[in-house]
């Protein structure tokens, strides 16, 4: 009876430890396979995780994104900090350095590159950097990562030349020489399209541009190579820091560089969203 009794309790002990043993795998696992990755994100690049979200590249890997429209981009990284939205897309690597510096207690975390828009500068009255006058006036963004970007823009232009200690804030403080004498209107940078027939020249970046209906390569009378120089302005996805090891997210980035998704931007962004697959030490 002693011995039925404890191959009873054996036989329970090993049932209650298998049936644990099997939720805890259904939870974890399954959880993963079925949360949603809310990805935030604003302009061409809400469309294109639009995409994303809805291809089979997404469902092979076992992905389920929602995309959310913030056109804010402090707004964004705000509600990545937050918790609100797990992953944005839509920062230079610049841009995410200048917010960690201004949000030290809310911190982001890069977890991979996408692509490389260059930065144009644009005229209606000029077709080239030589023809720009003394004394003209050139339009920059007021955000100081952006306007950082377009007067180093400017720099290699031969236009300008900036104090050798600028950062990724310098701004139009820092600049040492200004031997046209260019005037300097600071402007929301999403207005550039707008107002590019009242200024000499406006500095667009490519997603604002391409929303006005303006194809960098051809459009712009110069424009940023892709070269070392312009690392800095590769576009991330980000995570908060708490967040950087998630193997989900880390996934997007993989998901992102997948060829049948690289021919669907190419094809609609004629080229200006220029692939770079690299690893975050490539910003070291």
């Amino acid at each position: 009876m002693k011995k039925s009794i404890w191959w009873l309790i054996g036989i329970l002990v090993v049932i209650v430890a298998v049936f644990f043993g099997v939720h805890s795998y259904t939870s974890t696992h399954g959880a993963s396979k079925s949360s949603t990755i809310t990805v935030g994100s604003q302009g061409s690049d809400y469309d294109i995780w639009q995409y994303i979200a809805k291809s089979d590249d997404a469902k092979k890997l076992g992905l389920k994104i929602k995309v959310k429209q913030i056109t804010d981009g402090v707004q964004l990284n705000k509600a990545v900090a937050d918790g609100s939205v797990d992953v944005n897309a839509f920062q230079s690597y610049s841009y995410y350095l200048a917010y960690n510096k201004q949000n030290e207690n809310n911190k982001l975390a890069a977890l991979g590159t996408t692509y490389l828009e260059p930065m144009g500068i644009y005229s209606k009255k000029y077709q080239k950097i030589d023809d720009i006058p003394t004394g003209a006036t050139i339009a920059i963004a007021d955000n100081p990562s952006q306007a950082a970007r377009g007067l180093l823009l400017l720099q290699k232009a031969g236009l300008i030349t900036l104090k050798k200690d600028f950062g990724m804030l310098g701004t139009i403080k820092d600049i040492q020489d200004n031997p046209k004498n260019i005037q300097f209107k600071q402007i929301d940078d999403t207005t550039g399209p707008r107002i590019i027939k009242n200024v000499d020249a406006v500095l667009i970046s490519n997603t604002v541009a391409l929303e006005g209906g303006l194809h960098v390569l051809t459009d712009s009378i110069y424009h940023e190579k892709v070269d070392q120089s312009t690392k800095d302005n590769i576009n991330i996805l980000a995570t908060s820091a708490k967040n950087k090891n998630n193997t989900n997210y880390k996934k997007l980035v993989k998901l992102y560089h997948k060829k049948d998704i690289q021919k669907h931007i190419k094809d609609k962004y004629y080229g200006t969203k220029i692939e770079v697959s690299k690893p975050l030490s490539y910003f070291n």
